[in-house]
């Protein structure tokens, strides 16, 4: 973390599914808390990913991570937790109340790691994210095309203007590089880059993301059409 905060990220995640002792609450509160006193006022996002969405190989049931997260949310100062939207939907409505009882949020997730979606379904994912009162939503899949990145980069625009809470979209691998970097153009609220050691594919260095970031902000303000 000392490592990694010199690079000046703006949120930090917490990906607890690489954690070994995920399975004892008591020492998962312990490291939250630990890492919100290192970041101090920086955000941090809570993800405990299954298996399913590409997550590491955890012993908890799906029912007993969405009672973790609950108390993430109780006993730590995270801000957000991740749910996905895979989850039954008696449990992201526990987690939703649970976190909105102690003022936190709650960022409704879907990815696939082996294709790209319909429009439709990855619009669907977006608009179940909002219907269900989570707070974010987030989409992130697999291109087997630029036509794939294209296909996300136009959900992107046209859920900005259909939903209400922040977007988080990406496109992974090698094909999805340019979403991670332009993203923001067309509605994706917050990249995910690389600290230290990667956790998903086509994930860039923080240091070259924050140039390639400021490139653009300045082109914007530059007064241009483009």
């Amino acid at each position: 973390m000392e490592q990694f905060l010199l690079k000046q990220p703006d949120v930090i995640e917490w990906r607890a599914d690489f954690f070994d002792r995920v399975d004892d609450t008591e020492q998962v509160l312990d490291v939250v808390n630990t890492i919100k006193k290192v970041i101090g006022d920086k955000p941090l996002i809570f993800t405990l990913r299954s298996v399913r969405e590409g997550g590491h190989p955890v012993s908890l049931s799906d029912e007993e991570a969405i009672k973790l997260n609950a108390e993430v949310c109780r006993k730590t100062a995270a801000e957000y937790v991740d749910c996905e939207l895979s989850n039954d939907p008696d449990h992201i409505r526990f987690l939703r109340q649970a976190a909105a009882d102690c003022g936190k949020l709650v960022i409704g997730s879907f990815h696939d790691f082996n294709m790209t979606p319909s429009r439709e379904v990855l619009l669907e994912k977006i608009t179940a994210a909002e219907r269900l009162g989570l707070d974010v939503a987030k989409v992130a899949v697999m291109p087997q095309s630029l036509e794939d990145v294209l296909t996300l980069l136009g959900v992107t625009l046209e859920a900005k203007r259909r939903v209400r809470i922040p977007l988080i979209t990406m496109s992974m691998g090698k094909h999805g590089a340019v979403s991670r970097m332009m993203g923001g153009v067309f509605g994706s609220s917050l990249s995910f880059a690389v600290g230290a050691l990667s956790s998903a594919p086509g994930q860039i260095p923080i240091d070259d993301l924050k140039t390639v970031f400021d490139i653009i902000d300045r082109a914007k303000g530059s007064g241009g059409n483009a």
